[in-house]
């Protein structure tokens, strides 16, 4: 997942405008094949990283159905639909005389894949087990949330776009750090269970 973040960042630095994530993976753009492949670095380091997690459990009742591991799973392919979807040249928003459903397709993949994201990190701020891993999910969970869901509100309104695009990518890398803090905290302790005898 280091590397699907170099990647984004990467790519984001070549390009001499100000655009959203995304608009790295549109039709026509130099970096198209580099955010592909990002996104599916995501989705199997997603999918690894949910399969080590998978007995984490939240303990309030709303939040125990499911587990972190399942809303990763399900971030993760609508990350893959959106590596496969990509929106048009210059991603239009999905509406109005613009409206295309490639766009419309590759929107609601992207912004359920953050939700699901940002789900899993709320569970795993109740996992009793983990109180700093805990800790540190609540944080990361607010942060995407209010910075990614300002960046979406201010592409959707066609304000601030240069600040909105900025503040999509510091959410995009807080998910991914996020996402690298859990396999990372899930393999210690694996490494620090005693064997059995």
């Amino acid at each position: 997942m280091g590397i699907a973040l170099i990647l984004i960042w990467g790519s984001r630095l070549m390009v001499p405008r100000e655009l959203y994530v995304s608009e790295l993976g549109a039709e026509g753009e130099p970096t198209a094949a580099a955010f592909e492949i990002s996104l599916l670095l995501i989705v199997a380091g997603g999918s690894a990283v949910a399969w080590a997690a998978r007995r984490v459990r939240a303990w309030p009742r709303v939040l125990s159905w499911g587990s972190p591991s399942i809303s990763l799973w399900v971030g993760c392919g609508f990350f893959l639909i959106a590596s496969q979807v990509t929106c048009t040249s210059g991603c239009p928003l999905p509406y109005g005389p613009s409206f295309t459903w490639q766009d419309f397709t590759h929107t609601l993949a992207a912004v359920l894949a953050f939700a699901a994201a940002c789900w899993a990190m709320i569970q795993t701020s109740f996992a009793r087990e983990h109180r700093v891993l805990a800790r540190m999910s609540i944080v990361t969970a607010i942060a995407v949330a209010v910075i990614a869901g300002t960046g979406g509100l201010f592409s959707l309104f066609r304000f601030q776009v240069v600040l909105g695009s900025r503040l999509e990518f510091v959410a995009t890398t807080i998910a991914i750090a996020w996402l690298m803090m859990l396999g990372t905290v899930i393999a210690v302790r694996a490494l620090r269970r005693p064997l059995p005898a």
